[in-house]
């Protein structure tokens, strides 16, 4: 069975002091009504926004709660990721016990966050703590076994991200495109919803046909860059047109993922996909070009351990441009299996 999830409604909200957690708490428990969660999740929304939100004024620098509203595959579900830039958190074990507060908040703690979490996870250095809360409203059946997260925000002053970004699962298979409009702004998200509209028709086509197929759809528009990756079995299929990047890494490996030069809408030549091994520990990153790209995992010691979204949320805290719209897409397998280990 073949699943394709609908694009996110995202929402940052700068946290730096106790009257924006407040703000925060609000505009969670809003996007939880939004996808159906019932009273009793909603409230369970609130306490995560509010202990998020209030450590992030009271002990963080340049705090962000990032919250998705994100119509999965597996069901609605709404992400909470709080985002600063240190000091960390001296005392990890401690401060994940439940009912351990420091500020003495209603919900005691990162412990009832992970409590009342369906997926939790935690990632702090000196240089600042990403914490993800995942509230589902029902149990998943993921039939592909994959694991990822997308960070995807528009440039300063702009209301629409520029970028566009669908996953699909089916039985063994997992296909994921980035699309990046030409510029940013309105003009250039429904150049970039266009590209998606045609993959989310049929994802799971070879990749460069489907690049081949957007070309005309997009005729008229801005343009976008697009790319996009299969993942089946042991193998990776790729394919790209324009400034999406591509990384696979995993082992003691790095490989870039090219794309050929063009604009889908605008002028490619005939697009070529390439097969690559998925690689033992392999995680798959593709970002459009609000992301740098000069980082590299190796500069946080444990990431590529941590869910993906946490991977997604700490280049995006480091590595963004800060001018564009920027888009990360990090997706892993979840267990062991043929090509992973």
């Amino acid at each position: 069975m073949e699943m394709t999830a609908a694009p996110p409604i995202t929402v940052a909200v700068a946290v730096t002091e106790i009257s924006q957690a407040g703000e925060a708490r609000r505009v969670a428990v809003r996007l939880a009504a939004n996808i159906g969660f019932d009273e009793g999740t909603r409230g369970e929304v609130a306490i995560i926004a509010t202990e998020l939100g209030t450590n992030l004024a009271r002990y963080g620098r340049q705090g962000v709660l990032l919250m998705q509203a994100l119509d999965l595959p597996t069901g609605p579900a709404l992400d909470l990721l709080s985002i600063d830039r240190g000091p960390g958190i001296a005392d990890l074990q401690a401060a994940l016990q439940d009912g351990y507060s420091t500020g003495g908040t209603p919900g005691n703690g990162l412990g009832a966050v992970r409590r009342l979490s369906s997926d939790f996870d935690i990632f702090s250095t000196p240089d600042g703590t990403v914490v993800l809360a995942r509230v589902r409203r029902r149990a998943p059946a993921d039939p592909a076994g994959y694991d990822w997260g997308v960070i995807s925000l528009p440039a300063p002053h702009e209301t629409v991200c520029g970028d566009s970004w669908r996953i699909a699962q089916q039985d063994g298979g997992f296909a994921v495109m980035v699309a990046d409009g030409l510029g940013h702004g309105p003009l250039a998200a429904e150049a970039s919803g266009l590209a998606a509209n045609v993959f989310a028709q049929h994802p799971f086509e070879d990749a460069a046909a489907l690049i081949e197929r957007a070309h005309p759809a997009l005729k008229g528009s801005r343009g976008a860059a697009m790319a996009i990756a299969t993942i089946g079995g042991t193998k990776v299929r790729y394919a790209g047109a324009g400034n999406i990047a591509g990384v696979l890494l995993g082992g003691e490996r790095v490989r870039g993922l090219p794309s050929q030069n063009g604009t889908v809408g605008a002028q490619i030549r005939r697009v070529q996909a390439l097969d690559y091994d998925w690689p033992a520990r392999g995680r798959l990153i593709m970002h459009s070009d609000g992301l740098t790209t000069r980082w590299t995992l190796d500069a946080y010691p444990g990431l590529a351990a941590r869910h993906p979204s946490i991977v997604a949320a700490v280049l995006w805290r480091d590595c963004a441009r800060g001018r564009d719209d920027a888009t990360i897409v990090v997706v892993v397998r979840k267990a062991a299996g043929p090509g992973h280990a």
